[in-house]
């Protein structure tokens, strides 16, 4: 397992790596800098190593802060995704870790803050102290020496001042206060509970971008609602995504929303789940009337490299179908036209779900599927599994009274319905099996846990011969 984690992710462990050595190099340069070099001898008379501390991590901060809008910076993404087509797929799927980038650059921001905040208050009262002394030693001298004309070893000048009056009153104090306040509150308003629960919370305090758009307007049972919309010059890609803005609701308000439109498609589509307030007003709002809509986008995502696999195993949890709707549609106008370049033999789908309405509005397009590829004698090309991972009595009695009809009682389409979770290890194995020599890349649009899951399954059931099959993660990150 740990040789398939790093065949699978030596670049990533080269970055960060990279990364590591970078930090520590500034810290330790500039450290030994600031405490040893003779032009700062007596500063550090007065302050000590906190001089040191403080401008070390001060590099460190200016380091990181020029790498943390990096990750996040989607239309570079999207472009560094277009032009690293012909490169490795291992390479490309690094791009997949951006949020996790992220989110390490922002730790270290937070403990470097700490210390470069802790280390100028050290400074601020030596200061303090130095310049109240009496007592003629050389912090007290020193604090009473101008070097020219209005510049003074000691910035305090006063027996009166403290600690606090520096702090909010001089321009390096106030903004470096208001600097810190605004990262304690992203920090506090990125963790996972408040991005669950206050999306709009996170969101505020993250963003401080776009065509006006009027939509086509479909309502699918259980509460999804489709909008179709068309812009000239929009091009897009399989898996993308795009962010919505309703000015009727919010006008700050921007939220992600996977692409369910194939290219080939003169429109391009998403589906909207009831999940949260934002959502259910958008639903409501457009229930009533067809209000304005802004879009961004689109960005990339790791599904656009499904076509690069000769097998994929494609899985979905509950509205996370999105990205694997626009795969299949774009599949399906691939066969029309006889694309002679499309690289993938056969495709596995799963889609989990916790109540049967979410299956109801993409029956439709299975189904078309379903028969569209049998008429053209591609039927072997696509096998899906559905499995409802909550149902009650009612539902089981039902579907074991119509258990030999030839359609599911469930969604109506020919594969049944399976009650339950999926045993990952042997829908593996199975695949294994069945293309022993195949690369098989794996896509996954839904939960954490999920994700530990199949990337576990995926290490394990790697072959560590280079001729025999190997499974390749990719997960969906907004």
């Amino acid at each position: 397992t740990m040789s398939n984690w790093l065949v699978n992710h030596w670049f990533s462990a080269a970055v960060l790596a990279a990364w590591l050595g970078i930090n520590i190099f500034l810290f330790t340069y500039y450290f030994l800098f600031f405490d040893r070099d003779e032009q700062y001898f007596y500063t550090r008379a007065i302050l000590g190593s906190a001089l040191a501390w403080a401008r070390a991590s001060a590099k460190c901060l200016n380091f990181n802060s020029m790498l943390i809008l990096l990750p996040v910076c989607r239309n570079l993404l999207s472009f560094l995704r277009g032009t690293c087509s012909c490169c490795r797929r291992t390479l490309r799927r690094q791009l997949d870790h951006n949020l996790t980038f992220h989110k390490l650059v922002a730790y270290a921001l937070a403990l470097l803050t700490a210390v470069h905040t802790i280390a100028h208050l050290f400074n601020l009262e030596r200061y303090n102290q130095s310049q109240q002394a009496t007592d003629g030693n050389l912090p007290a001298v020193l604090s009473k020496m101008h070097l020219q004309d209005t510049k003074w070893l000691n910035p305090i000048h006063s027996n009166q001042t403290t600690v606090e009056y520096v702090a909010f009153t001089t321009i390096p104090g106030l903004t470096g206060v208001i600097i810190t306040l605004a990262l304690i509150l992203m920090v506090t308003s990125s963790t996972e509970f408040i991005r669950r629960n206050y999306f709009e919370l996170f969101w505020y305090t993250h963003h401080l971008f776009l065509p006006c758009l009027c939509p086509q307007v479909v309502m699918h049972p259980a509460r999804v609602l489709e909008l179709q919309m068309q812009k000239k010059g929009f091009c897009m890609e399989v898996g993308q995504y795009i962010f919505v803005n309703c000015p009727a609701i919010s006008l700050l308000e921007w939220h992600p929303f996977t692409l369910t439109s194939a290219p080939e498609e003169d429109f391009f589509s998403i589906h909207i789940r009831a999940a949260g307030d934002w959502t259910e007003r958008l639903i409501d709002t457009f229930q009533l009337e067809t209000p304005r809509i802004e879009v961004d986008g689109p960005f990339g995502t790791a599904s656009e490299d499904v076509f690069q696999y000769e097998v994929a195993m494609l899985v979905g949890a509950g509205i996370g179908v999105t990205p694997f709707a626009s795969i299949l549609k774009s599949i399906w106008y691939k066969f029309q036209h006889s694309d002679q370049a499309l690289k993938i033999k056969k495709i596995y789908f799963y889609w989990l779900c916790r109540d049967t309405g979410a299956f109801a509005w993409f029956n439709d397009l299975l189904a078309s599927l379903e028969q569209k590829m049998a008429e053209s004698g591609k039927a072997d090309f696509l096998t899906y599994r559905l499995f409802l991972t909550g149902w009650n009595n009612s539902i089981a009695n039902n579907v074991a009274l119509h258990f030999d009809t030839a359609t599911d009682t469930v969604t109506g389409l020919r594969h049944k319905t399976i009650f339950g979770q999926p045993m990952w290890n042997m829908e593996f194995a199975a695949l294994a099996a069945a293309h022993p020599r195949s690369v098989v890349g794996v896509f996954l649009c839904g939960p954490e846990a999920l994700a530990k899951s199949l990337q576990k399954s995926c290490h394990q059931h790697s072959s560590l011969d280079p001729r025999k099959v190997k499974f390749y993660f990719n997960k969906e990150n907004f």
